[in-house]
């Protein structure tokens, strides 16, 4: 009689198997690739899926058992690639958090997620060693040797820990709707909410990717976005599944990013756009051989046309958006190289071949092609729930769909167009100003590094309109020259009452601009 570990193993779906197959498959090909100083590490698919085995059996040793936590803290390494998909080999459940938090908001999370085993970067360590008393469940400390820096005694190294461990698979009843990952949401405006998500939202999801993005095995990737985001473990995956090579990146720099480029042949790159805009403004840019990208993806904020035309120049034509959240496990839309060029406006695309996507009113209803309302959406990539919050779990599923909190409306093609966030959108004189339509005016500008346009309380106005602005070093930009502009493109509501120039915006990690934080900076700009 079959028994229900045996059953269970030949039809689940689990995100550690894939390394299972590609060991057995493909187990020389290059799996992972860091230059970390002059050491280039590289670890085959066999040699992966062995430490990916290992790092499960030796979290066992510790006593811990299916569906426990482990956290994640550092800039991109492969020793986190080990730990994230280590986690999935064991049935633990993986929580990377964002190292650039706040000691009150690691506490926070490692407490809400009931950690108890946390992986750090050695310069993280003394971070660590500070909170440690204030976090209630972690009760193992393990540290990965990016730097060479001392460690807290109690410390003990990544290679130690999987040093004698058994790389033998490890036979766990894993289901496709069990937890993988608690990913954290940037908490602006509340506590971070733990978004939990499941093997079949990772699997699926990564799988849709291949064919949306038409991505093969050849096409080496590149892990420059942090791993603690949703965006940067989907593409992740992704290669993963087909048994490509991921390039891992501890950090930006536009001359090591022409170097690897050139020197691992990467041919499928996520990037923010400010990140491609450095790229193709940096001097030496001329001096790479770039032709091997293939797949040029970009998210978060829009990408100006100018942007956009230079880049499909020096990069080729494949540039696309993908787009999603952490609730909704990426890419929910694509909008895709041969809409790129043709079609003006924030779009979001086609919904992806596993995703339902449509516009609801406020009252549940579903509105006609054309209709501003809010993008819902239905399928696999849906979240588990809100980690111990059953409101807010409850109020994104409200009417049967998964709410986004974005405005938007399909156009006459069926693409998906992208208004604003609600809670963005600004209600100026008895009208509706979408903030992002006046950025994407005002960033057109070649003078304009980045902007930030919220609305700010006016006596007259209710809210106005007002751009905040980060001029390219070097460049001479007034107000003035910003209304003018504005002018030719926008509606005279939309054009914004005032302009600041800023020396930088408030944004968070992964590159999203914080318009609450400005808004709160700027409240009483009209009224002082």
């Amino acid at each position: 009689m079959v028994t229900e570990l045996e059953y269970n193993l030949i039809q689940r779906i689990a995100l550690g198997d894939i390394f299972r197959r590609q060991a057995r498959h493909i187990p020389d090909r290059e799996a992972v690739v860091e230059k970390r100083g002059a050491e280039r590490i590289s670890l085959d698919y066999k040699s992966l899926n062995s430490h990916l085995n290992r790092f499960a059996a030796a979290i066992s040793s510790l006593g811990l058992k299916r569906g426990d936590k482990v956290a994640m803290i550092g800039p991109n390494s492969w020793e986190i690639v080990v730990a994230i998909y280590g986690c999935a080999k064991g049935g633990f459940v993986a929580v990377p958090l964002n190292p650039r938090l706040s000691p009150e908001d690691m506490i926070y999370m490692l407490n809400h997620s009931e950690s108890k085993v946390v992986v750090v970067d050695d310069v993280l360590c003394p971070l660590i060693d500070k909170i440690k008393d204030k976090c209630k469940t972690l009760k193992h400390f393990v540290s990965i040797p990016s730097t060479g820096s001392k460690t807290p005694d109690y410390f003990i190294d990544f290679k130690e820990f999987l040093d004698g461990q058994s790389d033998e698979e490890i036979e766990e009843i894993v289901r496709d709707r069990d937890p993988f990952a608690i990913l954290y949401t940037s908490g602006t405006t509340a506590r971070p909410k733990g978004v939990m998500l499941s093997h079949l939202n990772f699997y699926i999801m990564s799988l849709s990717n291949l064919i949306e993005m038409k991505i093969f095995g050849e096409h080496t990737g590149a892990i420059v976005m942090p791993m603690f985001h949703c965006a940067q473990q989907t593409f992740a995956t992704s290669h993963f599944h087909v048994g490509a090579k991921n390039v891992i990146f501890r950090s930006f720099d536009p001359v090591i990013m022409f170097e690897m480029i050139q020197k691992e042949k990467i041919g499928s790159l996520f990037l923010l756009p400010m990140m491609w805009r450095v790229m193709l403004e940096h001097p030496r840019l001329k001096e790479y051989d770039v032709s091997s990208l293939k797949r040029c993806t970009y998210a978060m904020t829009p990408m100006d046309k100018r942007t956009l035309e230079q880049g499909i120049e020096n990069f080729g034509p494949n540039f696309m958006l993908g787009t999603g959240q952490t609730e909704f496990f990426p890419s929910s839309e694509c909008f895709k190289p041969e809409w790129q060029l043709k079609k003006s406006g924030n779009y979001w695309g086609e919904p992806a071949l596993t995703v339902e996507t449509a516009i609801m009113d406020e009252y549940g209803n579903l509105v006609p092609q054309g209709e501003i309302g809010e993008i819902v959406r239905r399928g696999p990539a849906h979240l588990i729930e809100y980690l111990k919050d059953a409101e807010a779990t409850d109020e994104i599923r409200k009417f049967g769909w998964a709410h986004s909190g974005d405005l938007g409306y399909f156009d006459e093609d069926g693409l998906l167009v992208f208004v604003d966030r609600k809670k963005d959108m600004i209600k100026t004189g008895g009208e509706n100003v979408p903030s992002i339509k006046v950025e994407r005016v005002i960033l057109a500008d070649p003078r304009v590094a980045e902007v930030a346009v919220v609305g700010l309380p006016h006596n007259k106005w209710i809210e106005a309109v007002t751009a905040f602005i980060v001029p390219k070093e070097g460049v001479s930009l007034s107000e003035e020259d910003v209304i003018a502009l504005c002018k030719v493109e926008l509606g005279r509501f939309e054009i914004p009452k005032r302009v600041v120039m800023v020396d930088q915006l408030p944004k968070t990690t992964t590159g999203k601009l914080q318009k609450n934080i400005v808004k709160q900076q700027y409240w009483d700009l009209y009224n002082s």
